[in-house]
């Protein structure tokens, strides 16, 4: 990473993708995924249509059998007729054949390194000699290369896209299931495309764990550099779900990417109509992208920190903040008191707080107030915990309010000496990082970079201020999320305050701060639900059963649940939830524990009480 603190995109080569070509110098493409049945070609070009009537530049389409592959010339046919040049991409899985005959009809073709030459994922160890290794490379080099010389024939781009859930037990074997396993599986196809010199590819390595997701194109950035590579990446996190939580979870991780300069087009995958997803992705890159235009931020990394493989920041423990616990939710409330799930609540001077009732809080919870007033609403709540909170202003009262816990806010570009001081005799202070400009995670992460180098080990709450009215709860979500996205995956939260000047509720605000930790695997407060888009190979109803698992399970707090249109990626990416819900066949749903199927081939109307019994059977067992 040249530039932690600036936004710089990452240079990449062009790739010339139909008319639309992607990387160098193109604007970051927008991409959604079809639905339907690719043998239906009316179908599948109505909805492609669809996608591109709302901004979508590419459309890809599911490809498992060669009849759907040679469906793509038709559909291709009907939308040049109906005037849409949109480039269309076939998704292709276990059968090289397919991929091939896909090249003859599609823009750009998309492979799953996972299962291209490798048969399907096991989850079986097994043990590979070097030499046995190395004569598995040599098989998938005589399988892939025949491809690459059908795209180059016929003008067809490629996409090498790794999926987290479907490494093949090969590279289990090597690699484990780790991001460098992730990274490797790609590796060994570009090798082979550059040895082949064939530069027409995209690459992309996603996950349903937006820290997996962002450490492996991290280390995927930082592999293809060593060897000399510039190929453009799509940008994705894979069943993100719907609604809030999935565009929230998209913009942690894309957005922690996109901050970095890293991807050249993007998918956001939601459990929704496949044209939903597009505003979202616009939204999330042209917020990101606009930080190009901001003042530069002169700050220096700190020594041995790692971009790519962060730990987390080593800080002194202040109460519940810091340390080794999950980052704490500030929430605002100068208006007055109202339900509140936050760790801490900042009431300012407290005149709004006028009732003996309202100083009754939930167990745990702590009241933040305005310095100068602290003292005297202590004093009036002996029973109700209130803790000073301290511009920088007033940086030399700080030793002069008794407290066990204290809140100064700062900024990047206060005199490092003066701040410094304070925190090294203070270790009861909380630092509040307050960004001062346009590009407020670069100034966010400047201060976090000073104190580190500095060897300052008090915790950090980043505060996010926003303004949106009443009806820009969906652009307060992606802002927000796509602002922490990087800094959580840096390591560097201790917590999180957002506000907004605006009419959005604060509990709509709060909500969103614990969806936002909760997205980056910091802190899990609700049941999570891993649900795919759909595709053209999802063998039920998708949405309609996606909410009613959801209503049946929503108090669940902390339990994930994956839910499958299909076997592709199923059992992969639910080796990161407790259970699974897998289309299996037409009509037939098979269950999971983690990674083991438990029941198979269940009918489709029992299925969902079926996965509820499951789970209630091993709450009682204490599973």
């Amino acid at each position: 990473m040249d530039d932690l603190f600036n936004y710089r995109r990452r240079h990449t080569t062009a790739v010339q993708v139909g008319n639309t070509p992607m990387g160098g110098d193109n604007p970051i493409r927008l991409q959604s995924m079809t639905t339907t049945p690719t043998a239906d070609v009316e179908a599948s070009a109505a909805q492609a249509e669809r996608i591109a009537d709302a901004g979508g530049e590419y459309v890809r389409l599911t490809t498992q059998g060669v009849r759907e592959a040679e469906s793509l010339k038709d559909i291709n046919a009907k939308m040049r007729a109906d005037g849409y040049l949109t480039p269309l991409v076939a998704d292709v899985h276990f059968n090289p054949r397919v991929a091939e005959v896909a090249a003859l009809y599609a823009e750009k073709v998309r492979i799953n390194p996972g299962n291209y030459a490798d048969p399907a994922r096991t989850f079986r160890k097994i043990e590979y000699t070097d030499a046995e290794y190395a004569a598995e490379l040599r098989k998938i080099e005589e399988r892939f290369v025949p491809l690459l010389r059908l795209c180059r024939q016929h003008h067809t781009a490629l996409r090498i896209g790794v999926n987290h859930g479907s490494l093949s037990d090969r590279i289990m074997s090597r690699y484990g299931d780790t991001p460098q396993g992730i990274v490797e599986s790609c590796m060994e196809f570009l090798r082979i495309c550059q040895r082949e010199r064939f530069d027409d590819v995209a690459v992309s390595v996603k996950a349903s764990n937006t820290v997996v997701m962002v450490r492996s194109v991290r280390l995927l950035a930082e592999a293809m550099e060593r060897e000399g590579m510039a190929y453009p990446l799509h940008l994705g996190v894979t069943e993100a779900g719907e609604g809030d939580d999935g565009r929230i979870k998209s913009a942690v991780g894309i957005g922690a990417l996109l901050a970095d300069g890293l991807g050249d087009t993007v998918r956001v995958s939601l459990t929704e109509e496949p044209e939903a997803e597009i505003p979202v992705a616009r939204k999330l890159v042209s917020y990101v992208t606009q930080r190009a235009a901001a003042a530069p931020i002169p700050a220096e990394a700190a020594p041995g920190w790692s971009w790519a493989e962060p730990e987390r920041r080593a800080t002194a423990r202040v109460a519940n903040v810091g340390g080794e616990a999950a980052p704490v939710v500030v929430s605002s409330q100068i208006g007055g008191p109202e339900p509140s799930e936050a760790d801490f609540v900042y009431i300012g001077d407290g005149s709004a707080w006028t009732s003996p009732a309202c100083w009754s809080r939930p167990k745990g919870q702590a009241l933040l107030a305005d310095f100068d007033v602290c003292n005297r609403l202590r004093a009036a709540h002996p029973d109700t915990e209130v803790y000073p909170v301290f511009p920088h202003s007033a940086l030399p009262f700080v030793g002069m309010v008794e407290a066990k816990v204290k809140f100064l806010v700062l900024q990047y570009g206060v005199a490092a000496e003066e701040y410094l001081a304070c925190l090294n005799a203070h270790p009861e202070v909380v630092v509040v990082c307050m960004p001062v400009v346009a590009n407020r995670l670069g100034s966010q992460r400047a201060l976090a970079h000073e104190m580190m180098a500095a060897g300052v080990h008090n915790p950090i709450v980043f505060c996010q201020m926003y303004r949106h009215g009443a009806d820009g709860k969906g652009d307060f979500q992606i802002e927000a999320a796509a602002d922490m996205g990087a800094l959580m995956m840096d390591g560097l939260c201790d917590g999180l305050w957002l506000m907004n000047d605006g009419d959005l509720p604060q509990a709509d605000i709060e909500a969103t701060a614990f969806a936002i930790l909760q997205a980056a695997r910091l802190r899990m407060t609700k049941t999570e639900y891993i649900s795919c888009p759909g595709c053209g190979r999802t063998l039920y109803d998708l949405r309609a059963t996606t909410q009613r698992i959801k209503e049946a399970t929503a108090g669940l707090a902390g339990l994930k649940i994956g839910i499958m249109g299909c076997i592709v990626n199923g059992p992969g990416e639910m080796a990161d939830a407790d259970y699974g819900y897998v289309g299996a066949a037409r009509g037939k749903i098979s269950l999971y524990r983690r990674k083991e199927c438990v029941e198979k081939n269940i009918p489709e109307e029992q299925a969902v009480e079926r996965l509820l019994a499951l789970i209630e059977a091993d709450r009682k067992q204490g599973r």
